[in-house]
């Protein structure tokens, strides 16, 4: 009796840890910072273009930087609809104005991609990016946060919220 008391103790005990290990599992996975998503994203694409060691190399390194410019010039700026005229306009122009900047970097960074890569593969790096972009928004939208959305769904928002 005292030593079916100890192994049933043992497989409670057991069970017990079991379960508790498998509870904290998920919770080890860590977020990535940008640097490490930039450097992923980069090496993604260079395995993508089959690059060798040395451009993929060049490619993630002007990649990443390309990536910190980026960052550094700040979140962009959010569309406001209960604004007055003024603030209306204030907040288009600021938009014009990231864009020019970001239009700025690329075109920057076009040139420099233009040493190591064909133009063919500058434009896959375009493409693969946006992909991945898309992805991004897709994903954000299922984790409960706002879904970016796209000039027809914009339309027939505004279109709804002015009647």
């Amino acid at each position: 009796m005292k030593k079916i008391f100890n192994v049933m103790m043992l497989v409670i005990a057991m069970t017990m840890f079991t379960v508790n290990s498998f509870a904290q599992a998920p919770n080890n996975k860590q977020r990535l910072t940008r640097e490490q998503l930039s450097e992923k994203q980069a090496k993604y694409i260079a395995n993508d273009l089959a690059l060798d060691d040395e451009t993929t190399a060049k490619f993630i390194n002007t990649y990443t930087q390309c990536q910190k410019e980026i960052w550094a010039l700040g979140p962009r700026p959010r569309r406001n609809g209960n604004n007055n005229e003024e603030q209306i306009e204030q907040n288009i122009k600021k938009r014009f104005e990231m864009s020019e900047k970001i239009l700025d970097i690329r075109q920057k960074y076009y040139k420099e991609y233009s040493k190591f890569l064909t133009q063919k593969q500058i434009q896959r790096v375009y493409e693969i990016e946006k992909n991945m972009m898309k992805r991004f928004a897709q994903r954000k939208g299922k984790n409960g946060q706002r879904p970016m959305r796209g000039k027809h769904e914009q339309r027939l928002m505004d279109k709804n919220s002015t009647k």
